[in-house]
């Protein structure tokens, strides 16, 4: 049985470090790095990629029938049209661009229009702290 292991997080940005250090390497702060136990892995890499994943087979795209699913348009209409004309339900899209071109202002724009129209939406940030998402 694998026991657990600590890792090193900084309290400010939460980046990882596999040992303690005085000054956190991605953020620069000092003194913000807290030890924390971390949960062995119980399965392999593979198995919990493919855990819960459906087994649909392939199909011919000559074989494919239907039509396109409904849009949640946000009213911003450049960011409707990038997007086919809006949201697809249940789909995620990723934004990128260089640092401080507006796309968190712009992103916080349309989660906040689309929870007006009464659809729940996720805002996941890989860069920005809650707070800074609060705060934006």
């Amino acid at each position: 049985m694998a026991r657990a292991r600590s890792v090193y997080r900084c309290t400010d940005c939460g980046a990882d470090h596999s040992k303690w250090s005085g000054r956190c390497s991605a953020c620069g702060a000092w003194n913000t790095l807290a030890e924390e136990l971390v949960a062995p892995a119980s399965a392999s890499k593979r198995a919990r990629a493919t855990e819960g994943a459906l087994a649909v087979p392939a199909v011919r795209l000559g074989e494919v029938t239907g039509s396109e699913s409904h849009r949640w348009r946000t009213g911003l209409d450049e960011f409707d049209f990038v997007l086919g004309g809006g949201i697809v339900p249940g789909a995620m899209v990723l934004v990128g661009g260089e640092p401080g071109i507006g796309k968190s202002t712009l992103l916080l724009q349309v989660a906040a229009r689309l929870d007006n129209a009464g659809h729940r939406t996720l805002y996941v940030s890989g860069e920005e702290s809650p707070l800074q998402v609060n705060s934006s």
